[in-house]
């Protein structure tokens, strides 16, 4: 799929749910509510979606949540998507995960064939990361981290970068993610939901939160690309694989490549837009033609770029969907 500024479309991120376990400060509020059971796609609903987006040119397909592996029965979903990766029709199966039920889950992702994980992790330090988390078990964590490598998967650690909380966390992140051959990737925080203001408050800069980094270790840029918007950069002499994603100080629109299903059918086509189309409701009362209408009709309201910072300046404009409900 090629939108109106000649970006090819080919990566499907999949919310299967809006509920997790943790209560990450930056994703949603503590008190937060959910979605009924009655509007969320079914396994079936989103396996026929992800068969009209194959059909379209989607090749790659992450599942996100909430939690995605805290949904019910969510081994039906990954051993049909798993098919998929099987037969040739899908080039990857990836998953983000806040890794605590990783341990449980990995032989039945690894059979799938998933060979990546991102793993959410913000803090080696077992009570920052219950605090940031608001009630993550770092063991359970990190138990999960080495159960999906056990099982022969890839992983990469998504770590969001938070003034004053978590600033003295990446230099020992660093070292454990070369030490276990994992991938880091640093993240800023982005201006979506409730407590906009709070998360004002906790943005540091990449640029200012690798200075410890930079200033011990040099940073080399790679040419690696993932289907994902980081820029990378090798550590040495760690050997350390470092990701950039800076939505805030450094735009990365220009060459973005995917679009976003939430749990209960709506196709978000830009993170930080509320431009979307919503499926579910073509898939239960309309035929397939009218649900290929509107995955074109997504397409061309795809925007050049997010507006974050319009967003920032202007509070009415702000985004009141939190993360979790849309799959970041």
């Amino acid at each position: 799929m090629i939108d109106g500024f000649g970006r090819n479309i080919d990566y499907l991120r999949i919310s299967v749910t809006d509920r997790c376990n943790f209560r990450c400060t930056y994703c949603m509020p503590e008190q937060q509510s959910f979605l009924p059971h009655r509007d969320l796609l079914t396994y079936d609903e989103i396996m026929l979606l992800v068969e009209r987006f194959i059909a379209h040119g989607i090749r790659k397909i992450r599942l996100t949540g909430g939690e995605p592996l805290v949904r019910r029965d969510i081994h039906v979903l990954i051993e049909a998507l798993g098919q998929h990766v099987r037969d040739g029709r899908l080039e990857e199966l990836t998953m983000t995960t806040n890794g605590s039920r990783l341990e449980q889950f990995a032989p039945l992702l690894a059979a799938a064939g998933v060979k990546r994980i991102n793993v959410s992790l913000d803090t080696l330090d077992a009570d920052a990361c219950r605090r940031i988390s608001r009630g993550g078990d770092l063991d359970t964590v990190l138990a999960g981290i080495h159960a999906a490598r056990a099982h022969g998967m890839d992983v990469k650690i998504n770590m969001v970068a938070l003034k004053q909380q978590n600033e003295d966390a990446l230099l020992p992140m660093a070292h454990f993610c070369a030490e276990h051959k994992l991938d880091l990737t640093l993240i800023e925080t982005m201006p979506l939901g409730a407590g906009i203001l709070e998360r004002e408050e906790s943005f540091i800069s990449l640029d200012d939160f690798t200075a410890p980094l930079r200033a011990r270790y040099t940073l080399l840029p790679l040419a690696h690309k993932s289907a994902g918007p980081a820029r990378y950069w090798r550590v040495e002499p760690l050997g350390l694989r470092l990701g950039l994603i800076t939505p805030m100080s450094h735009n990365f629109c220009d060459h973005c490549n995917r679009i976003r299903l939430t749990t209960d059918g709506k196709i978000y086509m830009c993170l930080g837009s509320e431009l979307h189309v919503d499926l579910r409701k073509a898939l239960r009362t309309d035929t397939l033609a009218d649900v290929d209408y509107l995955l074109q009709k997504a397409l061309r309201l795809k925007p050049q770029r997010h507006e974050f910072e319009t967003q920032l300046a202007q509070p009415d404009l702000r985004l009141a969907r939190h993360m979790n409900a849309t799959g970041g």
